[in-house]
């Protein structure tokens, strides 16, 4: 047996808190901090007050103001600390407090909130680009910021197009992602752009665009994203107007902010049920290279199985670190030509070897263990899914190796995979 509060509220319909019905402020105040608590509110049909005014349903008259009785159960140390503030919210009305012992406490455990809707999560005020504005300064635009698409606005201000990443490699002709054009010197960076000049956004648009309304809910905006195979989604007013954009980080982020401790929920023995673990859902055939494969055998593996990153692990396969594409191409630094047999040929890292054979030589030399990065952020297998979305929203990165409890490389989790964990979570 558990010992709970049960907290009532008599109060009426006309009852306000900070010009808002005090029934909703009651309820946003439980949610804002993420009790373990069940609520409901109930309306009266008949019903006195203290000054002798008398409300019922039967005449007209007097129906414009019954009464509402709201109910709080929860935990009784988290009763005492709510209290405090329902007294100083309730200018009009009774609060009265009351034991109750509670046989049992199960709640179906979120990963999305259902409450949310699209404007409450989405960023405002998007970033958009014309039907004619050039296509490098379109890359210009999405180098110098953390998203990697933008969407096209007509003169009106409504979404007719997309441009992403993908659009812009296949459709633009851009040889290497966002990511790596970045990092490149100036010179071979401004390369690439002039050869972009002559097209705009019309040209390689992905058109007709998906958009969600902003007053959907962000449940549905996700069904969307993972119907469709969507990375973010325009989002419109009642016009058509463009007046946000959704991405799946936006989506994170809300997650971060808005998830109840589900630690402290199970800490007062409540009992979540369809609880998910990161070891439910990581991708288990990541692939890996041993820490004493040359870089020559990770080109081959990144080459051949068209990758941007191979984990590094030892011969119990604890992860030891991480290389990415991006790693390999410093391999060619002080060869200039051979960088841009990269870029601008499209070529792997094994024909850019044989064309520059110092490099080759290097690289049969070079080790995985002396090459790769180590500042690798982690999470346990069976850590809940949630702490996953905090750990890649609070580092702001779109895939996190998995490990045992002993360091072993267990799998990888990506953005996808979360979102439609959580998606099935609210009955995909």
């Amino acid at each position: 047996m558990m010992n709970y509060r049960v907290i009532e509220i008599f109060t009426s319909e006309s009852s306000r808190w900070n010009g808002k019905s005090l029934h909703d402020a009651v309820l946003s105040l439980v949610t804002k901090r993420k009790l373990a608590a069940r609520c409901i509110m109930t309306r009266g049909l008949a019903g006195c007050y203290e000054n002798g005014d008398m409300a019922t349903w039967r005449i007209e008259i007097l129906s414009y103001n019954m009464p509402l009785k709201i109910e709080i159960v929860l935990p009784a140390a988290q009763a005492n600390s709510l209290l405090p503030a329902l007294q100083e919210m309730v200018t009009d009305g009774i609060v009265g407090v009351h034991d109750i012992v509670v046989a049992s406490h199960r709640a179906q455990k979120h990963l999305l909130p259902t409450r949310l809707m699209v404007r409450d999560v989405m960023t405002p005020n998007p970033e958009s680009v014309a039907l004619n504005t050039p296509v490098a300064e379109i890359v210009r635009l999405l180098l110098a910021a953390d998203f990697n698409g933008v969407p096209v606005a007509d003169g009106m201000g409504h979404p007719v197009g997309i441009v992403t990443q993908e659009d812009l490699i296949g459709r633009a002709g851009m040889p290497i992602r966002l990511g790596l054009l970045a990092a490149m010197g100036d010179a071979n960076r401004d390369r690439v752009l002039q050869n972009l000049e002559i097209k705009i956004a019309s040209e390689i648009m992905s058109s007709p665009v998906v958009t969600i309304a902003e007053d959907q809910q962000l449940v549905s905006a996700v069904g969307v994203m993972l119907e469709r195979h969507l990375k973010r989604l325009p989002v419109v007013d009642a016009s058509g107007r463009l007046v946000g954009i959704l991405a799946r980080y936006d989506v994170f982020r809300a997650i971060t902010a808005e998830t109840p401790d589900w630690k402290e929920l199970q800490e007062n023995k409540i009992v979540l049920t369809e609880v998910k673990t990161v070891g439910d859902i990581m991708q288990r055939d990541a692939y890996t290279v041993p820490v004493s494969a040359t870089l020559e055998e990770v080109m081959r593996v990144i080459d051949s199985n068209g990758l941007q990153r191979v984990v590094v692990v030892d011969e119990s396969r604890h992860l030891l670190g991480m290389i990415s594409d991006g790693d390999l191409l410093r391999l060619f630094a002080g060869h200039k030509i051979g960088i841009w047999d990269r870029i601008a040929s499209k070529f792997t890292f094994m024909e850019m070897g044989r064309r520059h054979l110092a490099v080759l030589e290097q690289a049969q030399k070079d080790t995985a263990g002396k090459t790769m990065r180590t500042d690798l952020v982690t999470v346990w297998e069976d850590a809940p899914i949630e702490e996953a979305v905090r750990v890649m929203t609070t580092h702001r990165i779109k895939r996190l190796p998995v490990v045992g409890k002993e360091g072993e490389f267990r799998g990888m989790v990506s953005r996808d995979s979360l979102l439609r964990a959580g998606f099935r979570d609210v009955g995909q």
